[in-house]
Order: C-alpha cells, then sequence, then structure tokens
C-alpha cells in the first residue's frame, strides 16, 4: 500500500480547478482518491452549508473524473476559515492493499498508512449518547484494519466527521415522543463531536469503556482521546472515520507524527514534530482548536465563551490556526473547531504529515 497527502487551494466551496490541475499534472489520479479533508469558509456551525455545498461540488468533480466509486470517497468538510486560515481541500489517495512484513520507507522502516470506514445511520436521539460511542468505536477499529495498522500507538490521527440535530430533526423526535440529548442544535454539535471523540478512545484503549457513563459525555473532561479530531456538520446522517497512521505494510515516503497542544497558544507542539522530522519536508498540519471551558489561557481570562456575537469555536479556529502556521509556515492547513473530549481542555492533538527528501 501507498498513500500520498496532496494540498489543492480552493479559491471557493465549489472551486474544482486547482484538483482539475493536481491530476493533468500527474499529482493525482482520480481513482486512488479515498478521502477529501476540506477547510470552507462558512461559519462553521449548524447553518454552514458551504460544507454540504463542497460535498456536492466534489462527487460531481470525481463522477466526471472517472472514479466511479465517488460515493466509497469520504468527504469531510471542516466549515470557518477564520483568521489566517486558507481555504483549501487535502486529498489522501491511496493505492494497492497493505501487505503485512512490508518493508516501509517511511520513520522507522515505516511509512504513512489510511484507513477508512463509516458508521450507520444514526437516529436523533442516538447522537451525544453511548450508542455513537460504540458505534464510533467499531469503525474507527475497523479503519485501523483497513490501514494495516496493527499496533494504536502507531495511530497518529483519527478524522471523523458526524451529525448533528437540526430543527426538522427535533420535530420529528418530538411526534414520536423521544426525548434527546439537548434541545439546543449548536450544542448538538458538541454533544455529536464529543461522543465520536469517545468512541475513538475506546477503540484505542485510551479510555476504558467499563468506566464511561453516558453522563460522562461532554461533562468530564478527564476523558479524552489524543489523536481525535472530530466535526459536525448537517450534510451527513452516519459518522465517516479517517485513521491516519504508520505501518510498515505501507511503502513511500511519507510519514506521520502528532504531539498535543496543551492550550491554544502552544505551538511549541508542533515545533517538537518539526524538530524531530528536521530532515523531511513539511507536507500538512492537522489539529483541533478549542476554547479552555475554564475561561483561561495561562492564567489570563479570555471572552471566547462570552462572546455573543461570535462564536467560541470560531475564535479558537482563529488563533490555533494563527499559532500553527507561524510555526509551520503556511496558513494552508486544515483546523478544526471544537475540541469535546479531543485532548486536555482547552488543547488538542495536532498531527504533521511529512515527506522524506
Amino acid at each position: 500500500m501507498k498513500c500520498s497527502v496532496v494540498k489543492i487551494p480552493a479559491g471557493a466551496p465549489h472551486d474544482m480547478t486547482g484538483l482539475q490541475s493536481a491530476i493533468e499534472g500527474g499529482l493525482l489520479k482520480p481513482g486512488e482518491v479515498v478521502a477529501v479533508l476540506g477547510k470552507t469558509e462558512g461559519n462553521g456551525c449548524v447553518n454552514d452549508f458551504t460544507r454540504g455545498y463542497a460535498v456536492m461540488a466534489l462527487k460531481r468533480f470525481f463522477a466526471a473524473a472517472g472514479q466511479e466509486e465517488t460515493a466509497d470517497i469520504s468527504y469531510v468538510m471542516s466549515g470557518g476559515t477564520e483568521g489566517v486560515l486558507s481555504p483549501h481541500f487535502t486529498v489522501i489517495s491511496r493505492s494497492g492493499s497493505p501487505e503485512p512484513g512490508g518493508a516501509g520507507t517511511g520513520t522507522g522502516g515505516q511509512a504513512l498508512a489510511i484507513g477508512t470506514a463509516r458508521t450507520r445511520d444514526f437516529r436523533p436521539e442516538e447522537l451525544g449518547r453511548l450508542v455513537q460511542v460504540d458505534e464510533v468505536a467499531d469503525a474507527v477499529a475497523r479503519a485501523v484494519f483497513d490501514a494495516g495498522i496493527t499496533s494504536a500507538a502507531d495511530v497518529h490521527f483519527v478524522q471523523i466527521k458526524c451529525p448533528l440535530l437540526t430543527g426538522e430533526q427535533l420535530f420529528e423526535a418530538h411526534g414520536r415522543g423521544t426525548s434527546l440529548v439537548t434541545e439546543d442544535t449548536y450544542k448538538s454539535m458538541g454533544y455529536s463531536r464529543g461522543a465520536s471523540a469517545l468512541g475513538a478512545a475506546v477503540a484505542l484503549g485510551e479510555v476504558e469503556r467499563f468506566v464511561l457513563r453516558e453522563e460522562d459525555i461532554c461533562v468530564n473532561w478527564d476523558l479524552y482521546s489524543s489523536v481525535a479530531s472530530t466535526s459536525a456538520g448537517s450534510e451527513l446522517s452516519c459518522c465517516e472515520v479517517i485513521v491516519f497512521g504508520n505501518s510498515a505494510a505501507a511503502e513511500g515516503p511519507y510519514h506521520i507524527d502528532h504531539a498535543v497542544m496543551q492550550d491554544a497558544i502552544d505551538g511549541t507542539a508542533l515545533q517538537s514534530l518539526m524538530d524531530r522530522h528536521s530532515g523531511d519536508e513539511l507536507v500538512q498540519v492537522l489539529a483541533k482548536a478549542e476554547a479552555d471551558p475554564d475561561g483561561m489561557v495561562r492564567g489570563r481570562r479570555h471572552i471566547m465563551l462570552d462572546d455573543s456575537d461570535i462564536n467560541h469555536t470560531r475564535h479558537a479556529r482563529a488563533v490555533v490556526g494563527g499559532v500553527l502556521a507561524y510555526v509551520g509556515g503556511d496558513p494552508m492547513i486544515y483546523v478544526s473547531g471544537g475540541g469535546e473530549h479531543q485532548g486536555p481542555k482547552g488543547g488538542g492533538p495536532v498531527a504533521a504529515v511529512f515527506r522524506r527528501k
């Protein structure tokens, strides 16, 4: 198996000219694309339809480009490019299959390995609850297997796109007399992200399933995954899972590593990765941004959680995006907001994909 990561700038959510140029230039083969991570320029909230717009445009593009199984591609669109974050698509390709006992050419005899999986569609009353945790845990385990990764220690980033509650779903559930985890559509994004992150933590052995209670979700911040990044949207009803790691069953020049930001201005996390792989080219940065629920950063008060005009997830994306863009020297990076159970409270995972020179 050989995997690659290519960044494509986007002039708008439907702008496919960069993808077309990459294919014509031989950087991409449509039939090998397994996932696309996008940063679109909407508000990243419930009514951010730039995510669905981008997915629709991508599906049409790949269908026209000869990729017959467009439904097999995982599309993860993260809304919100506040501050210096630059709208773009991160295109992930994979050719061949994992070969146990193979000789990887990345770090430590390993190379970048990618696996994907999907959960079933969720009912409104299942979001933000243990049933979502369990379904996501199963999907993450399947994606790890799909990547040919044999140890949880070799998993460095798990990107999950999850559903949220809409007004229409609230009305439908009320009609059935069903209780929901929240009546607030915006808060449902956090519950869905949190349950998905805990699912990844369970699958990777970071949290023991038997200790997890439903009331822990979005309450007990001591429970988290160090590699999960989850993003909620109204454009899907299932969870899309993409696992990034290294495996000796893969080959090629790409490999990945991760660290954990302890707070929103912890640029040393990314710097440590760059120092560790100083001989390699930094290809892409994948990170989670969160506003500390205590309302503090290094002993200083912040107002992200109290701003009624700009949601705290948008503040956090702008801050973390600026910090990591400075450290890495490129604002075209994937930074997603809303870090419930994704790293320690106020912090979050950051992963870096490198290419051997």
